[in-house]
């Protein structure tokens, strides 16, 4: 996304978000939340790997985006969570954000329905009405883009998140924004191979922030642009990072997954 992207993204979801709050109580998601029984440990997961020296894949689901355009054509997300639960994801990441990446919350519940698998709710968060309205659709994490958000939006998002049990991935994408991540003690860290600006993907983002990171507490995640699994393995040589988000290339070889082989 290039910066502008970015914002008009954020200043869209404000107005929804304003819009949502509207129609819909902090009150009665507090008791969707109580009445939901899919909740699972998303960090948890991923420790569990790591603990045995494992590597995990948070595959994606995702329509479109405003890098690749449309992706899936006849787009049906049980039906791609599944083929990743058959291939051995170790969670899902569902893009909910739904005028540029045509996501929806609903498409979390549905998969919750028929998928054990943890989620993150890939979102562009920004107020904490957000955490609890995607904790009330079944998700189990959120993301914080840093470059979205002030520290202080940052910290708020983080404090509600933990509140309600879930995992958050604080994502980063230049060393700046690394520093800044490194307060999230509990936090899973993103690095997002993605070039702001220029939208581009450059593996070597995972190496430059990577020294800045190495010492965190919590898991590391490679995220973006990792088009095979001989790329993600170099980048577990080199790094030690054994977590990798990943979407397009899974999505655009749904009936060979051959990144997911390595699992």
């Amino acid at each position: 996304m290039a910066e502008n992207i970015l914002k008009k993204i954020i200043e869209n979801k404000k107005k929804k978000i304003d819009l949502l709050k509207k129609s819909v109580s902090l009150e009665s998601l507090k008791l969707k939340i109580i009445e939901n029984k899919s909740f699972m440990n998303f960090k948890e997961k991923i420790e569990n790997n790591e603990s045995k020296n494992k590597i995990s894949i948070i595959a994606e689901i995702k329509k479109a985006s405003p890098s690749a355009g449309l992706i899936i054509k006849n787009y049906d997300p049980v039906n791609i969570a599944d083929i990743y639960y058959r291939n051995n994801a170790t969670c899902l990441s569902v893009l909910t954000e739904e005028d540029f990446f045509l996501g929806n919350l609903m498409h979390i519940s549905k998969i919750k329905e028929k998928i054990s698998l943890p989620i993150l709710c890939k979102d562009f968060f920004i107020d904490k009405f957000q955490v609890y309205l995607a904790r009330s659709y079944g998700a189990d994490a959120i993301l914080i883009i840093l470059a979205g958000v002030s520290d202080q939006i940052a910290n708020i998002l983080y404090e509600e998140a933990t509140k309600l049990n879930m995992s958050v991935i604080v994502e980063v994408h230049n060393i700046e924004e690394a520093k800044r991540a490194l307060k999230f003690n509990n936090a899973l860290i993103g690095i997002n191979n993605r070039n702001l600006k220029t939208l581009r993907t450059e593996i070597s983002t995972t190496y430059d922030i990577y020294n800045v990171l190495e010492k965190h507490n919590g898991p590391l995640v490679s995220e973006s642009g990792i088009k095979n699994k001989e790329q993600l393995l170099e980048i577990k040589n080199k790094t030690n990072i054994k977590n990798f988000l990943i979407g397009e290339s899974l999505l655009k070889n749904l009936d060979k997954n051959s990144i997911l082989s390595v699992l």
